[in-house]
């Protein structure tokens, strides 16, 4: 009885992921927002506005979405306790920050090579030699 019992369990577990997605990311993300609201009031102001971001230009889905968020609290949680200051972390562009910042996962570097076939496709369609990686980011 109680195989079938943790059969069926299972069984709706898959389903119901299927529907609504993994629900170890999502106990792991409802951690890392936990972890966001303890932050300092500058800090939790500025990781908000990285998230923004992110739900705008940044993965939402797929390989590394999670972990990517981990290790943004790590890395703030780490200043935080080394008294390091918000604008030492960010930069002056806060932008080129978080590029650098998606392009250590999954689905920065793909978003990084397919603006390099962009860039060297236009470049190629204008008889131009293609770039180099550093070029196009």
């Amino acid at each position: 009885m109680a195989t079938e019992s943790n059969e069926e369990k299972g069984r709706y577990l898959r389903y119901l992921e299927v529907i609504t997605g993994s629900l170890d990311d999502k106990r792991r993300y409802r951690e890392y927002k936990a972890r966001v609201r303890r932050l300092p009031e500058n800090w939790r102001t500025a990781v908000e506005a990285l998230e923004r971001y992110l739900m705008h230009f940044g993965p939402m889905d797929g390989a590394g979405w999670i972990s990517m968020y981990e290790d943004l609290a790590d890395l703030v949680e780490r200043s935080v306790a080394d008294g390091t200051p918000v604008r030492d972390v960010f930069g002056e562009d806060p932008v080129e920050f978080v590029e650098a910042f998606m392009a250590n996962y999954p689905a920065g570097r793909y978003r990084a090579r397919e603006r390099r076939r962009f860039t060297d496709a236009v470049r190629r369609a204008a008889g131009e030699a293609p770039g180099t990686e550093d070029e196009a980011g």
